[in-house]
């Protein structure tokens, strides 16, 4: 799982990263099965509708959820495939609590008892608010419950004058409960009094055993704006590359991304998500035939929980077509589901991978670890990790294979995302 160690440094807060199936994390010791290749990229795909959705309805206002209403209990499926996890303390005395972090979303939410309707497997007892000496409801008429309209998409509803949240994501997977304020502890030394979450006490969905998510988002009441004042909305993390081994999530200025290049953010992609502006790609050193308008179109946005990249399916054609030339030499085999180039390599000891970058705005070049560039299910199916959207209007993500060992750096004041190589294994 992760585990909080101290930060050396003033004003950061840093935490461990791992791959929630790898063997550091006691997910796979719990009750959750890891979900085979099919079914990741399913979940996927999932993620990537439901960013589209809330892309579409930016700034429309949702229908109110109302004092009693609770989205339907449909059989549900992961958020997407938000596989890194990261362990805060909630609460006093101190609870804790496995989260997803995701900076496609604000709000942060946990399960709370009692379980009013539904609640999923998690692997620590899930969170009691009655427990918990610092715990408070929120008013209906507090401004913080208004502000839940852009961080779910809905409007809030309201239960005996206490404020109540839900949000809902593109495979049915939802979470409904009161929205309060705790204490959250990120390291001993980095503790946040007053942290606004939302206490689910209707959830569903398979979120891999974690008793909830953590909002890296842009909007309001993201982790990154309520913690403001101490960490100047600044944050980085590394993505490890390996499921046995560990990364890091890290709030605060010192030490981050001393030696990242940076690209500006574009602020074309609502108010949640980071936009990048993608200029071109190159594969084994020859710079692709893509029209820049190609990647105006469709916009691209930097996301943790979105496992591969998406691209235009006229630039991700031109991309395919260059890398089976350079690898030629090598046995195509059978798509694997959204992946369609793909290499049986059973017979061979050594491979020569060719190198990918991808080029952003800010002349900010990034070269993506090898790593990032294939994902295998077995040495019999080895496959280039980007997949085409359907149309080429339809937005650009980039993934977490591709951000595999990079540094990631986002700052929010400086309306810069830098990337630096060999942040981790």
């Amino acid at each position: 799982m992760i585990k909080i160690h101290e930060p050396g440094g003033k004003k950061r807060g840093s935490l461990e990263v791992v791959h929630k199936h790898g063997p550091c994390s006691k997910f796979s010791e719990y009750m959750v099965k890891p979900l085979n290749v099919e079914q990741i990229f399913t979940h996927d795909q999932s993620r990537v509708d439901s960013i589209r959705a809330k892309l579409a309805i930016n700034t429309v206002k949702r229908d109110a959820l109302g004092s009693k209403t609770t989205l339907p209990a449909k059989s549900g499926s992961t958020i997407g495939s938000g596989n890194y996890i990261v362990t805060v303390g909630l609460g006093t005395p101190k609870k804790d609590l496995s989260l997803i972090f995701d900076t496609g979303s604000d709000l942060t939410w946990t399960q709370c008892q009692p379980c009013a309707r539904s609640c999923y497997n998690q692997q620590e007892p899930i969170f009691a608010p009655s427990g918990s000496t610092t715990y408070t409801n929120i008013s209906c008429t507090s401004s913080y419950c208004s502000d839940l309209t852009s961080a779910t998409g809905n409007t809030p509803g309201c239960s005996s004058s206490t404020c109540v949240y839900g949000i809902q994501y593109g495979d049915q997977s939802f979470s409904v409960g009161f929205f309060g304020t705790d204490k959250l502890t990120l390291t001993p030394k980095d503790v946040i009094d007053d942290f606004y979450f939302g206490c689910g006490q209707n959830n569903q969905g398979l979120f891999g055993g974690a008793a909830g998510l953590l909002g890296l988002g842009r909007d309001k009441l993201s982790i990154v704006s309520q913690t403001a004042n101490k960490y100047s909305k600044v944050f980085a993390y590394c993505l490890p590359s390996r499921s046995s081994s560990t990364g890091y999530l890290m709030f605060g200025t010192r030490g981050a991304g001393s030696n990242a290049k940076y690209t500006p953010l574009s602020n074309s992609q609502g108010t949640t998500f980071y936009g990048l502006d993608l200029l071109g790609m190159s594969v084994g050193g020859t710079k692709l035939p893509i029209s820049p308008t190609v990647f105006v179109t469709s916009g691209m946005i930097i996301d943790s929980g979105t496992v591969i990249t998406r691209l235009p399916p006229t630039a991700y054609s031109v991309l395919s077509k260059t890398f089976r030339a350079e690898m030629a030499k090598y046995p195509l085999t059978k798509a694997l589901s959204i992946l369609d180039t793909c290499y049986d390599l059973s017979n061979f000891t050594t491979v020569r991978i060719p190198k990918i970058s991808m080029f952003w705005g800010g002349n900010t070049n990034v070269d993506i670890a090898p790593q990032g560039i294939l994902y295998a299910n077995g040495i019999q199916q080895v496959c280039l990790a980007f997949a085409p959207n359907g149309d080429d209007s339809d937005i650009g993500i980039f993934g977490n294979v591709q951000q595999k060992t990079l540094t990631v750096v986002y700052d929010l004041p400086g309306g810069k995302v830098g990337f630096a190589p060999g942040g981790c294994a």
